[in-house]
């Protein structure tokens, strides 16, 4: 699934050099060649099983849904 709130495209040897080589959400490990998708409002990395649940709780305008209420 994608949306205009990801940029989708494929894990390079110097996206995970320079920027991550994990999902920002669940941690898990990104390698080459992996299809990745950056969040543009968080600005992070994120595996196709996280954007998809993400992805599935925002609105159009890129804006999450039933969100957890956290302390700050």
């Amino acid at each position: 699934m994608s949306s205009a709130c990801f940029v989708t495209q494929e894990a390079t040897k110097e996206i995970l050099l320079r920027v991550t080589n994990v999902c920002a959400v669940c941690y898990d490990d990104l390698r080459t060649g992996d299809t990745i998708h950056y969040d543009m409002q968080h600005y992070r990395y994120l595996c196709s099983g996280c954007q998809e649940i993400l992805c599935a709780n925002m609105t159009e305008e890129c804006e999450v849904i039933n969100a957890s209420v956290g302390l700050f």
